[in-house]
């Protein structure tokens, strides 16, 4: 694991158990109080353990509706920006920013263009990953376009993403996967081709 941010050596059982209980007894009463304990903890990190227990409470169930507005956008581009690594920007777009654009399927495609040509890479891979868990509901034309952002991309994680994405759609629709690898044979990188192929040629 790459991180400057010191690691207290909890296993994810043991938060689980620190963490779980806490959120459980104390609510908060309002988004705009639930984004700023997000945000505290987030940005006043001194391991890394309290960036896993800010993501635990923006997944809590009792904030989903809050979780799943517009308005968590903000709260979640700015957590992926300083996160800027795999294990926090990867829950981020498949659970948080995939739940926006689920719920709010119009604004947040605009937001994923915009996002598919960012100059920070972690947000255009979150742009890539937000639809993982979508399936059928997948927007195949967004996932094409976030896609396409990082293309020509060289940086491993860049690469994986689009992979990522393509694995996990072809389990959807593998005919959609197979013509795009094809259609896209000679800007891929290996490392995307064989990930979006693994489950349709092993």
């Amino acid at each position: 694991m790459k991180s400057t941010i010191p690691y207290r050596g909890l296993s994810s059982a043991e938060l689980r158990s620190v963490v779980k209980p806490i959120l459980d007894q104390h609510r908060l009463p309002t988004p705009q109080e639930w984004a700023t304990a997000i945000g505290h903890l987030w940005a006043e990190v001194q391991f890394r353990e309290e960036w896993y227990a800010a993501l635990a409470l923006a997944r809590h169930r009792f904030y989903r509706t809050w979780a799943r507005s517009v308005d968590a956008i903000e709260v979640y581009e700015q957590m992926i920006r300083r996160g800027r690594w795999w294990d926090v920007c990867d829950e981020l777009a498949a659970h948080l920013v995939g739940g926006v654009l689920a719920s709010h399927p119009q604004d947040l495609t605009a937001m994923m263009r915009l996002w598919a040509v960012d100059d920070e890479m972690w947000i255009r891979r979150c742009s890539i990953l937000a639809q993982l868990r979508r399936r059928d509901d997948t927007d195949r034309e967004l996932l094409a376009t976030c896609i396409a952002g990082s293309l020509s991309d060289r940086d491993f994680f860049a690469r994986k993403a689009i992979g990522w994405a393509l694995r996990e759609f072809s389990k959807t629709d593998p005919s959609w996967v197979r013509n795009y690898v094809a259609v896209h044979e000679r800007q891929l990188s290996s490392l995307s081709k064989r990930e979006a192929l693994r489950l349709i040629d092993p």
